[in-house]
């Protein structure tokens, strides 16, 4: 995980390292993915996500183009 200041950042780091550019998000969508994901692990009930509340998860935090798609 790299994290730029803005866009162009990123697009100008890709360009210089003749990389295509991937997906992103905001630290606010990884917070609150980091927290959804991991909110009740310590408890002793917790189990594995099934790929719809994985699916359900991305999409709440907005992580909705084709990088994100779990089926593929």
């Amino acid at each position: 995980m790299l994290i730029f200041r803005a866009e162009e950042h990123i697009d100008r780091w890709c360009e210089t390292r003749n990389i295509k550019r991937g997906a992103t998000l905001t630290p606010q969508q990884g917070w609150q993915l980091a927290y959804g994901w991991y909110k009740d692990k310590l408890k002793p009930e917790w189990r594995r996500h099934t790929l719809e509340e994985a699916e359900a998860l991305l999409a709440g935090v907005g992580l909705t183009a084709p990088f994100w798609n779990l089926r593929d």
